[in-house]
């Protein structure tokens, strides 16, 4: 049975599904929403990935993505840095890019199931049964592309879920004056704020923040205007830009610990492998990659190239090798945000020391591919 069973319907899983099709699997992939619809996302995505979109077809160049060159930082006080962001980017909402993506799926003979939650996978004598509401499947390999956090995370009893997390993350699409190649990262206390252009001269705000801010002050409109607006271009961007949305996306509990790739042989990939900082701004791009290292992988097991034991062993390190130090340059570099003493040495960094700041930039990137 050359089937795979992927489980999440975001920029991992739908970039798993589309390469393994074209390779001759029959593949399923399960999303417990409907398309469209919006995810806490910082959306831009690395110019790391432009050769591999292109070269796949899966550049989504009829929406116009702006070009991102620049980066903007500024402290909790107000003062700014400006860099170059060297390779780049390009901005997409994943209200566009997700259905996008989900089209080409279909079109190429995905079989792809919306509004489908999986309640349980199980590992059986070498196969799996995913278990829906209504239905269940058997297949001998499952993808868990489920994102951030997920009821399967805890049925897996998947380690970082064990412990709380404070972070809170909160998204909304606007009309904002703001450069269209740039992304900003503004300091307010305890969070910081990430704003760049996408689609259609939208604009995506998104922010993380601590549970501890949304706790003093009640609720979100209330914590943004006793803390976000401390900084002044945030106060400027909330109160003269035209919101889009009816209300605000919000995540909680977002975890950055550590994660563990496989889960009783489920190959875990995208934000459900590891989730790297918002500040880094380049988990879509690490979503994209991390997809086709697996799908090669899973291609390279069934040619009979590797058993089991081997495809988990060599995804693993093909994964490690890429993301791991990404990962933990982004944990500690979130260190210096947040606070007005460290928000203010990143940006005297940004301005004074320009080499470096760079180079954190570059760590955070990957090469393209």
């Amino acid at each position: 049975m050359k089937r795979v069973g992927i489980v999440g319907g975001g920029l991992a899983g739908l970039v798993s599904a589309i390469l393994l099709n074209r390779k001759g699997f029959d593949v399923t992939l399960f999303e417990k929403k409907r398309y469209p619809f919006h995810r806490v996302c910082g959306e831009y995505i690395s110019n790391e990935t432009t050769p591999f979109l292109k070269r796949e077809g899966l550049y989504p160049s009829d929406y116009g993505p702006p070009v991102i060159r620049n980066f903007i930082l500024s402290s909790i006080s107000g003062s700014t840095s400006r860099v170059n962001l060297g390779m780049g980017g390009f901005g997409i909402s994943r209200y566009t890019y997700d259905p996008f993506l989900v089209n080409v799926a279909r079109k190429e003979g995905v079989e792809v199931q919306e509004g489908v939650a999986v309640n349980n996978v199980s590992f059986q004598e070498s196969s799996f049964q995913i278990e829906t509401s209504n239905k269940h499947y058997e297949t001998p390999v499952v993808i868990g592309a489920f994102g951030k956090r997920s009821k399967l995370d805890k049925a897996l009893d998947r380690n970082f879920m064990k412990y709380r997390s404070p972070f809170v993350g909160v998204k909304y699409h606007v009309k904002a004056d703001f450069p269209g190649d740039a992304v900003a990262l503004h300091n307010f206390p305890l969070g910081y704020c990430g704003i760049s252009q996408v689609e259609d001269g939208k604009y995506n705000m998104c922010y993380l923040t601590r549970r501890e801010n949304l706790k003093r002050f009640g609720d979100i409109p209330m914590m943004e205007k006793e803390v976000v607006y401390q900084n002044p271009h945030l106060r400027s961007l909330f109160q003269d830009s035209d919101f889009l949305l009816d209300q605000p996306e919000v995540i909680n509990e977002i975890s950055f610990a550590p994660k563990k790739l496989i889960e009783d042989h489920i190959l875990m990939t995208g934000d459900s492998a590891g989730l790297i900082t918002p500040l880094c701004g380049n988990g879509m791009a690490m979503a994209i990659h991390g997809a086709k290292i697996l799908s090669e992988a899973i291609t390279r097991h069934w040619n009979g190239q590797l058993d089991r034991f081997a495809l988990e062993y060599e995804y693993q390190n093909r994964w490690n090798a890429l993301f791991k130090r990404r990962l933990w340059v982004g944990r500690k570099t979130q260190n210096l945000f947040g606070t007005r003493l460290n928000s203010s040495f990143a940006v005297a960094l940004g301005n004074y020391a320009k080499p470096i700041t760079k180079k954190l930039i570059r760590l955070t990137h990957g090469q393209p591919f």
